[in-house]
């Protein structure tokens, strides 16, 4: 059965943090797939922990930018013209190009997920260059794509009205977390939370900014990204060493600790393009099943899904002040905590991944190969 169902997955990242592609590599395992994830390693990069499918990283030449990318398909390109597998599963654009050629030569079956409105996302906003090189990878081969999905309903509309493709919905539901939740007792600090990539317009500056208005509240920030080393010079600027605190990347197990344990969940994406209008972040999710309330953007995907379950507030405004403002009423109003906390524990039953999985089998079950 290895040999008929072998499945390689490719990403551009190092494969530490990507509760996506690890949740889908182990749904591939259960179903009988036997999957190699395949990324890269980076000079920070740590060891990757025992996983149930195997795992690859290539030490590349180039970091960023065009030759990274040139330099990553080609290296994975070649890897999957001499590998022996059924079906490729390529993660985002970055990855498509190699898969996709591989998929063509080798007359394999290929499906694409697409995280992100990848030629939206806001570091391509001011760079018509950059972004017309992505528009006319994605133009060549996503129309020729059969199997696909990304993870909001808005994002699969908009593919499948631009190229007429059939992309479904694998949203980015967390695994449930089987174990009886302890009631928090109060704090005298409360804490604020925002987990993912450190990037632009993800509404971290106003975030930091909105500290000076608030007494008792730390903002603890768990990521990396483009932006990092000049958000920490931002908090230092505005002498709020000791309002803001910077985590770094965070293994998932450390992370779902330090989600358990906070107040109140960020994910307050500017509407940059429509890859963060129609997002739906892991975050999101991932705050939900630690029954952690939520403060999101008045983006449509966010706002349904807090509006829908009661689990937060909605901002309507990301200027620090008013930020701030909403950020203390979501921390010490009691009355809207109570029942926001009292929602989270069935939203949080009904949002896992153990019931969005059902569309991602359906999606492989075609290429599994009986012996």
């Amino acid at each position: 059965m290895a040999t008929l169902n072998k499945i390689v997955v490719s990403v551009t990242n190092d494969l530490v943090s990507d509760n996506r592609v690890h949740k889908v590599c182990t749904t591939l395992e259960s179903m009988g797939f036997t999957v190699l994830l395949v990324g890269r390693k980076l000079a920070y990069s740590v060891s990757v922990k025992q996983r149930g499918y195997s795992t690859k990283r290539m030490q590349l030449v180039f970091k960023k930018g065009p030759l990274f990318y040139a330099e990553y398909n080609l290296r994975l390109f070649f890897l999957l013209l001499f590998s022996n597998y059924s079906v490729l599963l390529s993660n985002d654009l970055d990855t498509l190009t190699a898969n996709f050629l591989a998929s063509v030569i080798r007359s394999k079956p290929m499906v694409y997920d697409s995280h992100e409105f990848f030629t939206e996302v806001p570091e391509l906003i001011g760079r018509p260059m950059v972004k017309g090189i992505w528009m006319w990878l994605e133009k060549k081969m996503v129309p020729r794509v059969k199997s696909a999905y990304t993870v909001s309903t808005s994002i699969a509309e908009c593919y499948n009205k631009k190229y007429g493709t059939n992309f479904k919905v694998v949203r980015n539901f967390p695994v449930a977390v089987n174990k009886v939740r302890e009631k928090k007792e109060p704090k005298a600090i409360k804490t604020v939370l925002y987990q993912g990539a450190l990037n632009i317009g993800r509404g971290l500056q106003q975030a930091i900014l909105a500290m000076h208005y608030l007494d008792k509240t730390k903002l603890v920030i768990a990521g990396d990204g483009d932006i990092k080393q000049e958000l920490e010079k931002l908090v230092e600027t505005e002498n709020l060493q000791k309002k803001v605190e910077f985590t770094g990347r965070l293994p998932i197990e450390e992370l779902s600790e330090l989600t358990s344990n906070a107040d109140l969940g960020l994910s307050i994406e500017e509407d940059l393009g429509l890859n963060y209008r129609y997002a739906l972040p892991n975050k999101l999710f991932d705050y939900i099943q630690s029954h952690i309330p939520v403060l999101v953007t008045d983006l449509p995907e966010m706002k349904q899904i807090v509006n829908q379950y009661n689990i937060g507030e909605v901002a309507e405004s990301l200027e620090p002040k008013k930020l701030a403002a909403i950020i203390k009423e979501a921390l010490f109003n009691e009355n809207k905590r109570k029942v926001w906390l009292e929602n989270l524990k069935g939203a949080s039953k009904e949002l896992v991944w153990e019931n969005e999985e059902k569309t991602l089998k359906e999606i492989f079950q075609p290429f599994i190969k009986l012996s």
